[in-house]
């Protein structure tokens, strides 16, 4: 009886410490496009609201995702003070495309890169996709999947939490 209870506490203790990891951006270190790592802490927009959209090359709605979103980028950042991080979850087979794509789309926001999907896993995602926005540390927003027209409703939930609008 006693080896249940202690099976069963230890089983719930490690349920609940992943559970409170996904409300929060996680501490892993992430690569820039040159190669540099950083930590995943740095990444906060100190001044406000940080979307993280992760995504990939053979992913065509990530890619639709992030060109809507660059279109209109320069407005979101000078009415909310927005940062964006993309973070390709590229392995070592298709890695060696990010940087072309990269350069040809011209993107406005800061790219990283999880090779190893360590950031993607810690953050318990399995689809993309996936567009994840934290004020600091804590995630106030998740989504998953995209269609046209969605990133108009991500920047209404960026208007709804930006610092210049609260």
């Amino acid at each position: 009886m006693k080896l249940n209870f202690i099976i069963l506490s230890t089983f719930l203790f490690f349920i609940s410490i992943n559970l409170q990891s996904q409300d929060k951006i996680p501490n892993v270190t992430l690569k820039t496009l040159e190669g540099k790592s950083i930590n995943s802490k740095s990444t906060f927009n100190k001044n406000g609201l940080t979307i993280y959209s992760f995504w990939a090359t053979w992913c065509i709605p990530c890619i639709n995702e992030l060109d809507a979103i660059n279109k209109d980028f320069d407005k979101w950042k000078s009415e909310t003070n927005v940062k964006l991080v993309a973070v390709s979850t590229d392995d070592a087979r298709t890695k060696r495309r990010v940087r072309p794509l990269v350069n040809g789309k011209k993107w406005k926001f800061e790219i990283l890169t999880d090779e190893n999907q360590d950031f993607m896993r810690a953050l318990n995602i399995n689809a993309m996709p996936h567009t994840i926005g934290s004020k600091g540390s804590k995630i106030i927003y998740r989504k998953i999947g995209y269609k046209p027209g969605e990133e108009n409703d991500l920047y209404e939930i960026i208007l709804k939490n930006s610092s210049k609008n609260n």
